[in-house]
């Protein structure tokens, strides 16, 4: 009867229907296809993939109706739910795709956020499609998983509702803004946005279906991300637990509901020093060492140290000036440059004698990282390429991060690092025949910020600018590229709103260690002498951020003034706070810029500080604090007992705090290791015997917990009372409407969003190449800014990957298609580099 019944189930598929679903690639759709017309059909090809899945689901359907089993009938409905689902989204994608060709950058570069979302809507159907093709020539086998695809064929139905949702806000937008535009004309509050339809469900897009609109090379890749990110979190949110965090981590691996729950609350929830310590984990010790190992063998990969001094520059009429260092936000500090070449050249500061002649060419490069993580080195793997294949130096820069150093600290540091770099060409390898700006991500802001500061203040303007997924708004105006973000594994929205805020909020930055900035806006003072830098050029409007800044945003407040207002629980707070990369920080932050330096250093404190702080350390550590375990087994910082006597307020803690000294004077304890009793009973001598195995055992842990922590360098030792509660209760958060985040105030500064540069000043940018994805949420950025350039008369090419995601660049080892990327922006570069042999409007297919 089973074998009747199996070969029932095969004659129900026609040999058309079979045809159709084979016809189908399980890629993901090419968004730069998915809005061309058929002219036989007067319809998109992609519309056969509906009907293909409604037929597939239909046919799964009527085969699962009459199975009586729990599972067997969560398929039929499961299946069922796809088809309303499709008969819902197939009219709203239909008017999207329609007019989304109307929004491009031009014709031979295909490109914006409705034309990114009816791709995605589009593999979600092949998504669909894979799925039920899967359950149709496999369920009727033995051992056919009905559990595990009642699973797959839920999330599928769940991530279409949610695009659905998603096309309704895209209908919104198309209402508010004029053709041709992505961003709306009035001001129009994201808030106004989510209320014109349901709450989307985030926890669909890094479930099961995680990374379905990307390459299947970078699947792989994406989900381990995720994966590491769930888990790391267990890390730093246990305060370094590393066995528990280990053991919940491998959970996130076979259990993807449980990992989409973590990750959207860790977006939703989680703090930008929990994204900085995560995002920091490319530069530890084992992630250093693979661009040596896997990219291409570079003579030259030194940091050059620019100490605070005044720069004297030429500008451009042949006048002198002088650039003063940046004092903004966190004072004087040293300034680090990673020079890169793949050759010694003649006149390099520090390489001996070169028979190379110096390189007629330069690029200065800014790194990303959403301004509050990363540096030169987690992006030299593909630096080391580009300096291979363009066969001139790279000089990349160092900048301060957010929240430390908001804007506009890191625009002033860039602009510092370039006039050092025009006047000392020769100490870097080249003539300085042809400059080109090169950055990606948060450096591709800086380095078009820079370029107005430089055409502002009459300086040599670079010969060219490529910049990679910029983000040239910084401002979450609501726009359809910039709810990709709502679906990203590697920017998720809570993670980009909040390195927006930590960098463009003035008022999120910490306050300790930093100079007291005056509230009144003060404007940078321009003058055919002098350029003052020191100034703050612009103070954002005080904000009413809806997210309360918690104390690891905000660091301490300034300590009291005496000891006398010091009480035990105050020095205790106060070494607590101390975090791992505090106490690792060296004590030397500036040196001659002829003098060189092998690793990074970013103490971002002077040396006098650096001293009294390790007086006061060596104070506290001696006289003050001493170090007990918690019932984790955890080192904390506890006052000694001599202290809590001296501050005592009266008579009777007074002799009990003198017999705790007396006793503490006389026994020196190990951490894990209690003093040693001695008591005839036996039982209690068993106890005894059993408390400490065991405290050493928790003592070992808290040793090995200790050193996670110290290598993460993610968290205090002891959190306030209030981080406690929300690390505890992350977990059991409930997902709450993305718009709570975006409550903050940015100021309109063309510094900050080049996109709001005044005209002028942007007619006289140099040639300019973009470089984007079609997933990318900054898209729709680059797309509007290289309308305003092309509008204005300037040279501007833009080129658009597909199936990448924002940040591919860091993957160029890993993937082939983010490998060819990376290759596609060297030939840019190298254009933007000889534009008299290489035009750079010519369009070059990747």
């Amino acid at each position: 009867m089973r074998l009747k019944f199996m070969s029932r189930g095969f004659r129900m598929l026609p040999r058309h229907f079979v045809a159709r679903m084979s016809s189908f690639t399980e890629s993901p759709a090419k968004a730069s296809l998915c809005c061309e017309n058929n002219t036989e059909e007067g319809a998109p090809p992609s519309y056969a993939m509906y009907e293909a899945l409604k037929d597939s689901c239909q046919n799964n359907a009527t085969y699962f109706q009459p199975d009586d089993s729990e599972n067997g009938q969560r398929l039929y409905q499961g299946f069922m739910t796809l088809m309303d689902h499709i008969d819902t989204v197939w009219p709203l994608v239909d008017h999207v795709r329609k007019v989304a060709p109307l929004y491009d950058f031009d014709s031979h570069s295909p490109g914006n956020g409705y034309r990114s979302f009816v791709s995605v809507v589009d593999s979600c159907v092949l998504h669909g499609l894979k799925i039920s093709r899967q359950v149709v020539t496999s369920r009727d086998a033995l051992l056919f998983r009905k559990g595990y695809f009642v699973k797959e064929v839920e999330s599928c139905g769940q991530l279409l509702a949610s695009l659905g949702t998603c096309l309704h806000h895209l209908h919104t937008l198309l209402s508010w803004a004029q053709p041709g535009d992505l961003f709306p004309t009035e001001p129009h509050s994201p808030e106004e946005l989510f209320a014109q339809a349901d709450t989307i469900n985030q926890y669909c897009f890094y479930g099961r279906c995680l990374g379905f609109q990307f390459l299947p090379s970078m699947r792989g890749i994406l989900k381990g991300i995720s994966i590491c990110m769930a888990g790391f979190s267990e890390a730093y949110y246990s305060h370094g637990n590393l066995i528990s965090s280990v053991w919940t981590g491998g959970q996130y691996l076979i259990d993807p509901e449980m990992r989409a729950r973590r990750i959207v609350n860790i977006s939703q929830s989680a703090s930008v020093e929990f994204c900085k310590a995560f995002w920091f984990l490319a530069e530890s010790e084992i992630m250093k060492r693979v661009p040596s190992l896997m990219s291409s063998t570079v003579a030259v990969n030194k940091i050059i140290t620019l100490p605070p001094e005044p720069i004297t520059v030429q500008m451009s009429d042949g006048k002198e000036t002088t650039v003063l260092p940046p004092t903004v936000h966190i004072g004087l500090q040293g300034l680090n440059l990673r020079l890169i070449s793949v050759n010694k050249r003649a006149g390099m500061a520090g390489e001996g004698s070169s028979s190379l002649p110096p390189s007629e060419g330069i690029v200065f490069h800014c790194h990303g990282g959403g301004f509050v993580a990363q540096s030169s080195k987690s992006h030299e793997t593909y630096l080391r390429e580009w300096a291979a294949k363009l066969n001139v130096p790279i000089l990349s820069v160092d900048y301060s991060l957010a929240p430390q150093a908001p804007f506009p600290r890191a625009l002033e540091e860039v602009f510092y690092a370039y006039c050092w770099m025009i006047s000392n060409f020769k100490e870097i390898g080249t003539t300085g025949k042809r400059i080109v700006f090169a950055g990606d991500s948060a450096g591709a802001n800086l380095i078009a910020g820079c370029t107005l500061k430089i055409l502002s203040t009459g300086l040599r303007v670079p010969e060219g600018l490529f910049m990679a997924y910029a983000p040239l708004l910084v401002s979450f105006i609501p726009s359809p590229a910039r709810l990709l973000c709502l679906m990203d594994p590697l920017l998720p929205f809570g993670f980009m709103m909040r390195c927006l805020k930590a960098y463009a909020s003035s008022n999120a930055r910490p306050k300790s260690g930093e100079q007291k900035m005056s509230s009144k806006d003060k404007e940078i003072a321009m003058g055919p002498k002098e350029i003052m830098m020191a100034s703050n050029p612009t103070t954002p409007p005080e904000s009413n951020g809806f997210l309360k800044v918690s104390t690891s945003q905000e660091g301490i407040s300034e300590g009291p003034s005496s000891f006398e207002e010091v009480s035990p629980s105050d020095l205790a707070e106060l070494q607590a706070h101390k975090s791992g990369s505090e106490r690792r920080q060296s004590s030397d932050t500036t040196i001659s810029a002829a003098s060189l330096q092998s690793e990074h250093n970013a103490s971002g404190i002077t040396p006098q500080d650096d001293k009294s702080q390790q007086f006061v350390s060596d104070f506290l550590e001696r006289y003050v604090l001493d170090s007990d375990t918690d019932s984790e087994g955890r080192r904390i910082p506890v006052i000694k007992p001599n202290v809590i006597m001296a501050v005592a307020n009266n008579a009777q803690n007074e002799s009990n705090s003198h017999k705790e000294a007396s006793e503490g004077s006389c026994t020196c304890t190990l951490v894990g290791e209690p003093p040693l009793v001695v008591d005839d009973d036996d039982c209690k001598e068993k106890k005894k015997i059993k408390t400490r195995l065991s405290e050493a055992a928790t003592g070992i842990m808290g040793a090995m917990s200790s050193r996670f922590a110290y290598i993460t360098g993610s968290n205090s030792i002891r959190p306030t009372q209030e981080e406690l509660a929300v690390r505890t209760n992350l977990d059991a958060l409930i997902a709450r409407s993305p718009s709570d985040e975006f409550i903050f105030s940015v100021p309109r500064d063309p510094f900050l969003s080049p996109y709001w540069a005044d005209e002028t000043l942007l007619s006289k940018f140099p040639p300019v190449r973009i470089l984007t994805v079609h997933l990318d949420p900054c898209l729709d950025d680059c797309v509007m800014f290289a309308k305003k350039l092309k509008k204005l008369g300037n040279i501007v090419g833009i080129d658009v990957l597909e199936g990448l995601p924002h940040g591919f660049l860091n993957f160029s080892l890993m993937a082939k298609e983010a490998n060819e990327g990376s290759k596609l922006c060297v030939e840019r570069i190298k254009q933007l580099l000889d534009l008299e042999n290489t035009p750079p409007n010519d369009n070059m297919e990747l």
